[in-house]
């Protein structure tokens, strides 16, 4: 063959999806003397698009094979598009990421500005999958051609004015590396402070609230605000911590997303601006890897109003981490790392991939990406796996 202009036919089956459908076009091309050089495949609500192209040599009969496959969709019952033409093997585009959207709801005004955003940046859109459609829908985008930063800038943009999600990460090797998730525990993978329902049991809730509002801001120093506000539970009895722990509540999608990913064999650690006392209990209901957070002193049943031990604040947060890393023997660019407040942002900083959650402004703008739709488990979108996979995984585990 000509290896720089090869003639090609393009073949395009529509119609209802079936078992066989693939196998039978294939059976019948096997019959001449073709090569396959692309395939794509879609199914969109049972309804299947599949287009093959084929070489051949400047001798073939390709009449023939016109025929031939024109039988095949006879016999189906689909449609067919055939058209011939010369593969001049462009080279790929380079810069092959995924951008994933996500919206509850997903608007086509929203897919239109996406797309617009990444033609004007001379990108390409390669392929498009849904990744789930419920309770959310997300949709990732297979682009090449693009520059990452001006990428994510535009999209970034683009995300704020359409009220949805967008992801961008670089495709191949890079995404699937990711081996270790690193989540801090107050309003991310739990709802609400401990600080302040241990407060609400102390009486002092107003003030402590106002404390962790403004160090959540980054307006406040973490250490001196943690100090500030454990010093209000001086003389709390320590029976409050009991209680405090049958009150909380998971993120919706939580164990889903633990559940999940340590399937893949993840390891999975939590790092707390909180307290063990109550980290410990979430460790041995969730199966975590690794955690750290700071420790009340109590003396004679009751808070002292004092931690003890180093505080775990932000660059606490990283050391973490990096700590993890090391004990997992899993290199930092293949950590991911979820938080909300400002105390996270080294964190998100250092990981490989940072995704702010339901985050105050200076976290999402720090951040690699933001996830701002109440379901925890919608980060594994970003990971690559779809809600299908979950669910089909779930199924299997409960036959067993």
């Amino acid at each position: 063959m000509d290896g720089s202009a090869e003639r090609t036919l393009l073949i395009t089956l529509t119609g209802r999806d079936r078992p066989g459908v693939t196998s039978r076009l294939f059976g019948t091309l096997a019959e001449f003397p073709l090569t396959v050089a692309d395939v794509e495949q879609v199914v969109i609500r049972g309804r299947l698009v599949l287009g093959v192209l084929v070489a051949y040599t400047e001798g073939a009969d390709i009449g023939r094979v016109w025929n031939a496959t024109e039988k095949v969709a006879t016999d189906l019952d689909m449609d067919i598009e055939l058209s011939t033409g010369r593969n001049k093997r462009v080279p790929k585009r380079s810069g092959r990421l995924h951008v994933t959207v996500t919206g509850a709801p997903l608007m086509p005004a929203a897919m239109a500005g996406i797309a617009a955003r990444i033609a004007a940046n001379g990108a390409n859109i390669d392929r498009i999958e849904r990744l789930a459609g419920n309770p959310v829908t997300c949709i990732e985008m297979d682009v090449s051609g693009a520059e990452p930063e001006r990428l994510r800038a535009g999209l970034a943009a683009e995300a704020a004015e359409q009220q949805v999600d967008v992801a961008v990460q670089h495709g191949g090797l890079h995404r699937r590396a990711k081996r270790l998730i690193v989540m801090d525990v107050d309003s991310t993978l739990i709802q609400g402070e401990v600080i302040e329902l241990l407060a609400r049991h102390a009486g002092c809730l107003d003030e402590v609230a106002k404390v962790t509002e403004a160090a959540m801001r980054g307006e406040l120093d973490f250490e001196g605000s943690l100090r500030e506000r454990v010093a209000l539970l001086a003389g709390l009895d320590a029976a409050a911590i009991d209680e405090v722990r049958g009150e909380l509540r998971l993120a919706a999608g939580a164990r889903t997303l633990v559940r999940t990913l340590k399937r893949l064999d993840y390891k999975f650690a939590i790092v707390s601006g909180g307290f063990t006392q109550v980290t410990e209990a979430l460790v041995d209901d969730l199966g975590i890897d690794y955690s750290a957070a700071n420790t009340l002193e109590i003396q004679d049943g009751k808070l002292t109003g004092r931690v003890t031990g180093p505080v775990i604040d932000r660059a606490g947060k990283a050391a973490a981490l990096e700590r993890f890393a090391r004990e997992a023997g899993i290199p930092v660019s293949q950590t991911v790392a979820i938080g909300d407040g400002a105390n996270d942002l080294d964190m998100l900083q250092a990981a490989g991939l940072g995704i702010a959650y339901n985050a105050k402004p200076v976290v999402r703008q720090a951040a690699d990406t933001a996830v701002n739709v109440p379901y925890l488990d919608t980060i594994l979108f970003l990971l690559g796996i779809s809600r299908e996979e979950v669910e089909a995984a779930d199924a299997a585990d409960a036959s067993l």
